[in-house]
């Protein structure tokens, strides 16, 4: 079952994609940057190119019968929303056609959660989107990253500015994360919620 068909919106993409994260060699690999690892694995998957575009990096790829248009915001964390409004604006999506995959340190480390909307829960990348949209009902595919343990003395924004750790199988959870957006775009909503969550 697709996401949409043709034809019943304006837009020429079934899903537009964000993987929140940061520039810079700093932060490759950081909890805060699963988003972009999550969009680094669909292109190598689906031979997408990478070129510069909406103040971020852009690979349009095609799963199945759907397009989709891959987005990694190069604007720092809290200023995404200006790319991705720049992208939704150009695409003409609507906020159910746009993806957002983003760490949340409301979640374990490990668990995935697919929703419609919610709230911001703090996380200055979701609120620049919800500000640029006017919107915060647009699709979400939370990565759980898990807070500071006992005796951990770093602050919640220093810990996920920090590398995963050693015994974290990132690659693991990257292909899981993956396929979830995959079955977002072929499935829904829904049924990726019934599997993943």
């Amino acid at each position: 079952m697709r996401l949409f068909r043709r034809g019943e919106r304006a837009s020429t993409l079934d899903l537009l994609v964000a993987g929140l994260g940061n520039p810079g060699r700093e932060y490759e690999r950081t909890r805060h940057n699963v988003g972009w690892l999550v969009l680094d694995e669909l292109a190598r998957r689906h031979g997408g190119s990478w070129r510069s575009k909406f103040s971020g990096s852009l690979a349009e790829v095609r799963l199945g019968d759907a397009r989709l248009a891959l987005l990694k915001p190069e604007t720092y964390m809290n200023e995404s929303g200006r790319s991705v409004g720049a992208a939704a604006r150009f695409f003409k999506v609507e906020p159910e056609q746009l993806l957002v995959v983003h760490d949340d340190v409301d979640l374990e480390p490990g668990r995935l959660q697919a929703r419609a909307g919610g709230g911001l829960a703090g996380h200055n990348g979701l609120r620049s989107l919800a500000q640029q949209l006017g919107s915060q009902d647009f699709l979400r595919r939370r990565i759980g990253v898990g807070r500071p343990g006992r005796g951990d003395q770093r602050s919640v924004s220093d810990w996920v500015l920090s590398p995963f750790a050693p015994e974290e199988d990132v690659e693991a959870l990257v292909v899981r994360a993956a396929d979830a957006v995959e079955a977002v775009a072929a499935e829904g909503l829904d049924r990726t919620q019934a599997r993943f969550n």
